[in-house]
């Protein structure tokens, strides 16, 4: 499943869209995968001398894979009407930096449903190796 998958069901773009390709998709967990471009203008203000993926753009990642694990458990149920909003943080861990270049895995899963809240968690891998590990929220919101 490729950028034009993940496109038709989420609102996000490029540049700001970090996922390439889904790798597996469940009715509780999505993988994902994308590799990190080498020129990203990010390279040239994060740590110019030795540039690294900002922790927050990971967790951006992880956040767009549970915008899409929702947005594709909510296809064509009539009463959806909106789009997955990240509405919480609740726990974030960066254990390995993530390099230009690096193809990084993304997963999230969804851990409950309460009412319009979805809580899940997810992670980045680097090298088979983990990255972030992060648990959030969202809600969804009409589009304007």
């Amino acid at each position: 499943m490729d950028r034009n998958f993940i496109m038709e069901r989420i609102p996000h773009r490029p540049p700001f869209l970090w996922l390439d390709r889904v790798l597996e998709l469940t009715d509780s967990a999505i993988r994902a995968e994308t590799t990190v471009p080498a020129e990203l203008d990010i390279f040239k203000g994060h740590y110019p001398a030795y540039p690294i993926m900002p922790g927050v753009l990971l967790c951006e990642a992880v956040f767009q894979a549970g915008a899409l694990l929702i947005a594709e458990t909510m296809r064509g149920r009539e009463e959806i009407n909106g789009v997955p909003v990240l509405t919480r943080i609740l726990g974030a861990k960066f254990k390995r930096e993530v390099r230009p270049g690096d193809t990084i895995e993304i997963a999230a899963s969804l851990q409950e449903q309460v009412g319009p809240a979805w809580f899940l968690k997810g992670s980045v891998q680097v090298g088979g190796k983990t990255a972030v590990q992060v648990e959030f929220a969202c809600a969804l919101k009409k589009e304007a």
